[in-house]
C-alpha cells in the first residue's frame, strides 16, 4: 500500500496526468531547478519551457542541473526576472499546458529574499491568461517565514474569488502536521 504523496509529490502527479510531449510550461519559481528538470522531462525536447527567478544562483543552478541531466535546452528560456514578469516575456498568442510555483525562499539560498503576495498574484494572473483549456496552474506554498502567512492568505484568497465556471481550484495539504507544512493550491481552466 502506497503513502499518501506529499505536497510536492502530488504536484508532479497533477503534471505527469495532464501534460504531453510539445506542450508549453511554465516554471515560475527555477529554484534550484528540480520543478524544471521534472517539467523539460513531461513535455521533452519538442516542447517549450519558460522559467522565471530574481536570483541569478536560482538560473544558474537551473542551468547546471539540466545540463547535467542531459537536457535538450533549446526550448528552455530561462530568465533572472521576477515571475510577475510572465505575461510580459510570454509571446503574446501562446497558450500554455501547466505552470508550477514553489512560494517561499530558495532552499539552500538566502531566506530573506522571499516571494510576495502581489507579485505571486501578478504571476498567476498572467498564467491564467495563456492557460489552455484543462491547463494547470499549480502552486506549492510554503509559509513558514517571515511574511509567508499574508502570501498564503492573498493567494487562497485569490483562488476562492475565481468563477468557477471558469476555473476549478483546489487545495491538498495535511492538517495533522506540525511546523508549516506546504499545501498545494491547484487551479484548473474549465471553459
Amino acid at each position: 500500500m502506497k503513502k499518501i504523496p506529499s505536497a510536492l509529490e502530488f504536484s508532479h502527479q497533477l503534471f505527469a496526468e495532464r501534460l504531453s510531449q510539445g506542450d508549453t510550461v511554465v516554471d515560475c519559481t527555477v529554484g534550484n531547478g528540480h520543478d524544471t528538470l521534472f517539467l523539460a522531462n513531461l513535455v521533452g525536447p519538442t516542447g517549450t519551457l519558460y522559467g522565471f527567478n530574481i536570483q541569478a544562483e536560482a538560473i544558474k543552478n537551473t542551468r547546471n542541473l539540466l545540463t547535467k541531466n542531459h537536457v535538450d535546452t533549446e526550448n528552455v528560456y530561462l530568465y533572472n526576472i521576477s515571475h510577475s514578469k510572465v505575461d510580459e516575456i510570454l509571446p503574446y498568442e501562446t497558450t500554455i499546458a501547466g505552470a508550477i510555483f514553489n512560494l517561499g525562499y530558495l532552499p539552500g539560498g538566502d531566506k530573506t529574499i522571499v516571494t510576495y503576495s502581489d507579485t505571486t498574484i501578478q504571476a498567476i494572473q498572467g498564467c491564467l491568461s495563456h492557460l489552455a483549456r484543462n491547463g494547470i496552474v499549480v502552486l506549492v506554498i510554503y509559509y513558514g517565514h517571515p511574511g509567508g502567512e499574508k502570501e498564503k492568505k492573498d493567494v487562497l484568497e485569490f483562488g476562492r474569488q475565481l468563477d468557477q465556471k471558469q476555473y476549478n481550484v483546489l487545495t491538498y495539504k495535511f492538517i495533522n502536521q506540525e511546523h508549516w507544512p506546504p499545501f498545494v493550491m491547484a487551479i484548473q481552466r474549465i471553459d
